[in-house]
């Protein structure tokens, strides 16, 4: 099982505003480096979502699972877990047959043990694929973006920015090290 997320970042944690501020440049009226910026602080988040075990922007994602769990409990790599949007069967006609509201409910720990919990009154898909959506992220309607991660957005794209391949990175920025309290591990 692998979500695949439904909607792209409508808004990045960090703003091209933000980074100017903490980089101490003059506003770009010719929207010159906002561009690079901009592109700067996607890659970095992207970076640090992978490091973090962390979804650091919300979003949806779709999960599709051909059986429902046996002991009642769906682990997700989604931290943290915000909602269940919707959930249903995939039919052969191609529609989707909605499951009853209830069915599916977060765990007791959405942000360091991701996971739902499935009703045992739940239909058995007879063959059907299992279509899950759920919300996940920081932001949005989720839990606040934590400060140390919101600056290890700022330092690693402010390193990038100083150091665009005209010499070695020699930045050593802790952008990890702020990281790492927020990493889910995994057994």
């Amino acid at each position: 099982m692998i979500p695949i997320r439904a909607d792209g970042p409508a808004v990045e944690p960090v703003s091209v505003a933000d980074l100017r501020g903490y980089l101490r440049l003059d506003s770009d009226h010719d929207g010159t480096e906002d561009g690079l910026l901009q592109a700067l602080i996607t890659a970095v988040r992207a970076s640090l979502e992978i490091e973090a075990r962390r979804v650091l922007v919300p979003g949806r994602y779709r999960i599709a699972l051909a059986a429902w769990p046996p002991d009642g409990h769906l682990p997700l790599p989604l931290s943290p877990l915000v909602a269940v949007v919707r959930a249903g069967f995939a039919e052969a006609a191609g529609g989707v047959t909605e499951l009853a509201a209830g069915l599916l409910r977060l765990g007791p720990d959405p942000v360091e043990a991701p996971g739902l919990r499935v009703d045992p009154a739940v239909p058995d898909p007879a063959g059907r694929t299992i279509l899950i959506e759920v919300a996940a992220g920081f932001g949005g309607d989720g839990p606040p973006l934590p400060a140390p991660l919101r600056l290890a957005i700022l330092r690693l794209a402010a390193a990038r920015y100083e150091h665009r391949g005209d010499e070695a990175d020699a930045a050593g920025t802790d952008a990890a090290d702020l990281a790492a309290p927020f990493r889910r591990m995994r057994l």
